[in-house]
């Protein structure tokens, strides 16, 4: 039984089934989670929640894990078919210790993995690179074992509906109009908080792939690759409806097309909530990450909030806005985060935001975008390289007179415009973003950086 290292990643663990991950492996690995849950609660007998997607090898993994748990003298709480939001909502809503989700997030059907969180008074912690990730990896790595009699299994169900209800005293069950909405979840787990939410709100809604398969027979779930959305941003036009929803494979992630069939950027989404809850709560802490700043700034600036820029990725988030006790935080990815649900990713929140919006102003969703646009993005841009070092250099030293951050790759800010350049967590890959206060800026400088790139790159 072997476990690659490379499996253990900034956020979660994950690789491919059965090579990397397998219903062998997962035992040390779950052996070793528990341990590190045992360690950080100094407690021997610890409540976890187990739930799964619906990929096809998951059952056979989540079975595995079960079984290592009850080994641990774990007392499991079997939350079955759900959601990453769903199981992060499980964990911090019922008081649950901890939870481990089988799952591989957004790739392809090829791919597992697992991820895992700690609940504490303040929030959930997921457990990452720096919350916990190179010990889990060091104990599973040296086989640490962990037998304690006594363990218990007991299923919970509802959840998914109880989800939905939680999520509308958020806004203290808002009065909405009945909306056309086409979506379109990939035959992945976003189908199950779409419907449990449609059953409590008005809606006419025009399904798309809405048969669970871990085969994704339609198109991988990653609704970040804009080209996937090409047949749900033709279908809301078509049918005249309000909106479109694209949620992920886990449905952590979530991006809206508007009435005319064009992407929202998440920048806008996370403006609109940031503007929704400051109105009900003054002052507040809004955070956003690091890659696209003007809009939400801007508009956190105008509506009386305090704001935070984060590094990228949905654990560093979870834990920072824990730490500032923020109220909302979003990416530009399209991970939205409350504190509602323990800090952690609700999209059935963000998409009762976005219509209760849309029902009290009585506008299109693409006049909204245009209210709330406060500059010109270019969109990530991505870059295979050997060199990234060096190209931050160059980088740097051509934009030496801005205003620099290293918070996370490098972004520099002038009065009209800003850039950040970062390598990927998960992916060899560079990533470029620009944005500015007029498209001509703009696209100027993103073809000047595109260049630089280009021309410093192997």
């Amino acid at each position: 039984m072997t476990i690659p290292e490379h499996i253990f990643k900034s956020y979660d663990i994950r690789g491919i089934y059965p090579d990397e991950i397998n219903e062998e492996n997962i035992v040390t690995i779950v052996q070793a989670v528990y341990a590190f849950f045992s360690q950080k609660l100094n407690k021997e007998t610890i409540t976890v929640a187990l739930g799964l997607d619906m990929r096809t090898s998951s059952p056979k993994l989540f079975e595995a894990a079960k079984n290592a748990l009850i080994d641990c003298g774990a007392q499991v709480i079997d939350i079955g078919l759900v959601s990453t939001p769903t199981f992060y909502f499980a964990v911090s809503h019922y008081g649950y210790e901890t939870g481990i989700q089988i799952t591989a997030s957004h790739n392809p059907k090829e791919y597992n993995g697992v991820k895992f969180v700690i609940n504490t008074p303040t929030g959930l912690i997921k457990i990452g690179k720096p919350t916990g990730m190179e010990d889990v990896k060091k104990m599973a790595l040296e086989g640490v074992k962990v037998q304690v009699p006594g363990g218990t299994i007991v299923k919970k169900e509802g959840i998914v509906e109880e989800e939905a209800e939680n999520a509308l005293t958020v806004f203290d069950h808002p009065q909405l109009k009945k909306f056309k909405i086409v979506a379109d979840p990939a035959n992945a787990m976003g189908i199950l908080y779409i419907e449990a939410l449609f059953k409590k709100v008005p809606a006419e809604l025009i399904k798309m792939n809405f048969t669970l398969d871990g085969t994704f027979p339609s198109h991988q779930p990653d609704p970040l690759q804009f080209s996937l959305l090409a047949d749900l941003q033709k279908k809301v036009v078509e049918e005249g409806a309000d909106f479109g929803l694209a949620p992920d494979g886990d449905g952590d992630r979530l991006f809206f097309i508007d009435e005319k069939g064009e992407v929202v950027p998440a920048t806008i989404i996370t403006a609109l909530v940031a503007r929704e809850f400051l109105k009900e709560h003054p002052g507040k802490t809004i955070l956003f990450d690091i890659r696209n700043v003007l809009t939400p700034r801007k508009i956190i600036e105008e509506n009386g909030g305090k704001y935070e820029i984060t590094k990228v990725g949905h654990a560093f988030i979870t834990e920072q806005l824990t730490k500032s006790g923020g109220i909302f935080a979003g990416e530009s990815s399209g991970h939205f985060f409350y504190r509602a649900t323990g800090n952690a990713e609700s999209q059935v929140i963000t998409m009762l935001a976005v219509m209760k919006v849309l029902t009290e102003e009585n506008k299109k969703l693409s006049e909204i975008v245009a209210e709330l646009s406060r500059c010109s993005e270019s969109g990530e841009i991505n870059f295979k390289v050997t060199n990234a070092p060096e190209i931050l250099e160059a980088v740097k030293q051509k934009y030496a007179d801005g205003k620099l951050s290293t918070l996370d790759g490098i972004a520099i800010d002038y009065p009209d415009w800003r850039l950040s350049v970062r390598t990927s967590n998960t992916e060899p890959l560079l990533r470029l973003n620009v944005e500015a206060d007029t498209k001509e800026v703009m696209e100027q400088k993103r073809d000047e950086l595109v260049s630089l790139i280009d021309a410093t790159k192997k």
